[in-house]
């Protein structure tokens, strides 16, 4: 016992002999600021309660342990005399992944009258807090080791570059696309632009339509272990942007559109777009 007991730690005395079971009550007094954090980070609360640990110098907490383990957390409400925040602590003994997806027995508010309180908290916190132990506890049996760390893929020997220019077209050389990434283009909504040597995706599309239309092309590329890459091109003041690659070989010109073949570099029609 305190010599000078505060408000909190008779409080919490006085709940703890109220709880259903037998329940024990440890006061910790914060020695700084810094002391107030390593029980709360095992708060097992979204709402108000940590808030209120986030946002408040707290000076002192509580923890009460129930019969089989459980433990509550007890602070005084900011700005609020005579109330008192109740919360749950996570239980220990369990991994990170066994808590994904479980619902936070969030704490509750309640007033300094401990039989009141008592009261509140086995009518509505206990439960709530033995659910969520219980869906922790399942997922443990069902998943006991942490899932497999997600691995980046390897480097691909293959890649196309898009290049959005300074007046809004997106493309890239023809020279550097490789073969088998073509059709994936052309199938995007990408044309064959022979005077400047390169795919382009018309500006007209807006921005939605050309995100998705990146999105399909990835997908696709991918299917064919060819890699995206996405850049801008630089702009320099007073000079037009413009696609810096050589014409590619053998293009026809058909009705006035020159085309350019997918499968073997020759003439195809330019526009397939989607």
């Amino acid at each position: 016992m305190l010599q000078n007991p505060t408000a909190l730690h008779s409080f919490s005395l006085a709940l703890a002999a109220r709880l259903p079971g037998v329940w024990t009550s440890q006061y910790h007094r914060h020695g700084s600021y810094g002391d107030q954090f390593p029980v709360a980070e095992r708060l097992w609360d979204s709402g108000h309660v940590d808030w209120a640990v986030a946002e408040h110098v707290l000076g002192h907490h509580a923890v009460l342990t129930g019969p089989t383990g459980e433990e509550l957390y007890i602070i005084e409400r900011p700005r609020h005399r005579g109330q008192f925040l109740v919360a749950a602590l996570e239980p220990a003994g369990f991994q990170p992944h066994h808590f994904r997806g479980v619902p936070e027995p969030n704490g509750i508010m309640v007033s300094a009258d401990p039989v009141r309180a008592a009261a509140a908290v086995s009518r509505r916190l206990l439960p709530r807090y033995a659910s969520a132990v219980e869906a922790v506890r399942a997922q443990a049996r069902l998943r006991p080791d942490p899932p497999a760390h997600r691995l980046a893929p390897p480097e691909t020997a293959k890649a196309v570059t898009l290049t959005r220019y300074g007046d809004g077209i997106l493309g890239t050389p023809y020279t550097s696309v490789p073969a088998e990434a073509r059709d994936a283009l052309y199938l995007s909504g990408f044309q064959y632009v022979p005077d400047q040597g390169a795919f382009l995706l018309p500006a007209g599309h807006g921005p939605v339509s050309t995100a998705v239309r990146i999105q399909v092309l990835a997908a696709r590329l991918a299917q064919t272990g060819v890699g995206l890459n996405l850049r801008h091109a630089p702009t320099h003041p007073g000079s037009a942007a413009a696609v810096t690659a050589s014409p590619a070989p053998a293009t026809q010109a058909r009705n006035g559109t020159a085309v350019a073949s997918a499968a073997t570099g020759g003439p195809r029609a330019a526009h397939r777009a989607r």
